[in-house]
């Protein structure tokens, strides 16, 4: 199938499958509407709500046991929590700029421990030049691997250096001619020196671009007046791949310390190595072979990452596939210029082996969707935490399917009001030793139907 039939069957299958969703409702059931204690891993989950400028913990029944104020997950992305009860966000934001101010870490009674914010010298609103992060969407320490829990890792919460995706306003010629509002990685030791840097625009010619899709990129149809920049990428994760079996194998694309991305704009997932280069690339293309074909176009992607040691499915690529519409490079009636043309209106995530590109596992259902944010964590029972964020729901899936937990974040009402949540993290109960250990309670919903508002 050629690149316009695929664009045409898309639009075709989101008209069947709109049609084919109910009707919308106006009530639903928040907090945790399922939980089996048997076949979860039980432990915090760790909430980044957009409309909510906290760290919210809560436990396997949805009671909130801490909250750590003054973050703002929707400008920077996912909240971590770090062995002691110490916790790391983005703070601060610059309207209308998706990004932050600064990093900062505090410890359970919230006094600041680090901060980060001397990447780039900016210009406010109020003209007054301050120092900023510009960080964006993502974060991670150095020794924690994947961002997330593994019993064979416990990360330091000091002397650590930090991986940060930042923007950087530049002109690149060879990209477009507008100015871009491009991704720029940088790591900063617990110093805050800048101790290495990439910035994407320089490597387009690495990506696997089209000419097609040049020509598209090069129109910058996506550029932003508020902004005054075309945000031409749009990386949306950026993690260390982190001790891995290919690496110890010897194939050197896998280096601990490389960097995998994944631009929501381009429907591309790539591998930084620290000379700079492309190690490795999955998309945008998902035709030009097999294996490819068989997984299936990746469209919209959030938090690409290697599943880290100790945990099942260790070394495989775990990413959630949003669909939505995203990718560059041929047009179509639902993308003239070329932008945007990739449509579907459901969700996956997938679990890639990364070297020989076979599709090892998939969440998926007709009724799964995420337009944008998300991510997936892979836990060590092997079940999946899967976070649908533009909905507020979060469920633990096994690996056959069956949801042992659910939860629904609350919608408030307010000038913020949103029920999104960009991330979420699960962490032992042990990892926040100032709390105690919370009393599991089964939840088990009503049949469908038989469930009825008083």
């Amino acid at each position: 199938m050629n690149m316009r039939r695929l664009a045409c069957a898309c639009a075709a299958a989101i008209l069947v499958l709109v049609v084919a969703l109910p009707r919308a409702q106006s009530v639903y059931p928040t907090g945790t509407t399922i939980y089996d204690p048997d076949r979860a891993w039980n432990g915090y989950t760790v909430l980044s709500p957009l409309g909510t400028q906290a760290v919210v913990v809560i436990d396997m029944n949805g009671t909130v046991v801490k909250r750590w104020e003054g973050y703002n997950n929707s400008a920077g992305g996912p909240a971590r929590v770090l062995p002691g009860g110490f916790v790391v966000g983005a703070s601060g934001a610059r309207p209308p700029h998706q990004e932050s101010l600064e990093l900062i870490q505090r410890d359970f009674a919230s006094n600041i421990i680090w901060r980060f914010s001397r990447a780039e010298e900016i210009t406010t609103r109020g003209d007054s030049a301050i120092w900023s992060a510009r960080q964006h969407h993502d974060w991670q320490r150095e020794s924690f691997p994947g961002g997330y829990y593994s019993p064979e890792n416990s990360p330091a919460v000091d002397r650590d250096n930090t991986l940060i995706l930042t923007h950087t306003n530049r002109m690149q010629p060879k990209v477009a001619d507008r100015l871009l509002e491009d991704d720029r990685l940088i790591e900063v030791s617990w110093n805050g020196e800048v101790i290495w840097e990439w910035v994407a625009s320089d490597h387009i010619d690495e990506l696997g671009f089209s000419a097609d899709a040049r020509t598209a990129i090069k129109a910058a149809s996506g550029f932003n007046a508020a902004r005054g920049s075309f945000d031409w990428l749009h990386i949306n994760s950026a993690t260390y791949v982190g001790p891995n079996r290919w690496f110890d194998q010897g194939d050197t694309r896998f280096a601990p310390n490389n960097v995998i991305i994944s631009s929501r704009e381009a429907s591309l997932l790539a591998i930084v190595g620290r000379d700079g280069s492309i190690a490795w690339r999955l998309g945008p293309d998902f035709t030009e072979s097999k294996e490819l074909r068989a997984i299936r176009q990746i469209i919209g992607q959030h938090h690409a990452h290697l599943i880290p040691k100790g945990l099942p499915g260790a070394g495989n690529l775990l990413v959630f596939d949003n669909g939505g519409s995203s990718g560059y490079g041929f047009t179509s009636p639902i993308a003239p210029d070329g932008r945007g043309a990739f449509v579907r209106p459901t969700s996956r995530v997938l679990e890639i082996n990364p070297v020989t590109l076979e599709l090892v596992w998939s969440y998926t259902n007709p009724r799964f969707f995420s337009t944008n944010i998300s991510g997936a964590q892979r836990l060590p029972n092997g079940n999946t935490l899967v976070t649908a964020g533009a909905g507020g729901r979060m469920f633990e899936v096994t690996r056959e399917g069956a949801i042992v937990w659910e939860y629904m974040y609350p919608l408030f009402s307010g000038a913020n009001s949103s029920n999104a949540v960009y991330r979420a993290y699960r962490v032992p109960y042990g990892w926040i030793p100032q709390l105690m250990a919370p009393r599991e309670q089964r939840v088990t919903p009503p049949a469908l139907g038989e469930f009825r508002v008083p």
